[in-house]
Parts: structure tokens; C-alpha cells; sequence
């Protein structure tokens, strides 16, 4: 099944649906940006969409969803052991 039919085919489902414009691309992204933001490992969301070196799904989905990049900082910071800290 050629990739334009199926792509074409979720086009009309949206239409007659009634349904805000959405490609289906566009699905492939919002899964992968939930997926970074539920905490799933960059090699699993990597692997999920076929990307060849998980570097490039890094560099396209990291910037997408700060909160995460901000929760990475605070739990770095949280296991620096300070002084008058037990």
C-alpha cells in the first residue's frame, strides 16, 4: 500500500469527520513528544520512529518539550551533595 494512499486516506477521515486539519505525520511527532515526556529513554523513542542514530531524534524533540530539559536540571542538581546537607 503505497505511503500517499494512506495519507490520503486519514485526510478524508479527517475531513469528513469534521475534525481539525492534522497530518498524519503530524501524529508521529505528538507521539513522540508524549513519549519524551513520559520519560521514555531517547534510544526507545528513537527506535520507535526508525531513526537511524538517536542523536537526530534528540536534536528534533528535545527543544519540543522544555519541562523535560527543566526536570533533567533539577534532578542533576538534587544528587550534588552540598555542605550542611545530611
Amino acid at each position: 500500500m503505497p505511503e500517499e494512499y494512506v495519507s490520503e486516506r486519514f485526510a478524508a477521515i479527517i475531513a469528513a469527520e469534521k475534525l481539525p486539519p492534522i497530518r498524519l505525520h503530524d501524529l508521529r511527532h505528538c507521539a513522540a513528544t508524549l513519549m519524551l515526556a513520559a520519560g521514555v529513554d531517547m534510544k526507545v523513542i528513537s527506535a520507535t520512529l526508525g531513526h537511524s542514530r538517536h542523536s537526530f531524534t534528540a536534536d528534533v524533540y528535545t527543544s519540543v518539550v522544555p519541562d523535560v530539559a527543566a526536570e533533567a536540571a533539577e534532578a542533576t542538581v538534587a544528587i550534588i551533595p552540598r555542605a550542611g546537607r545530611a
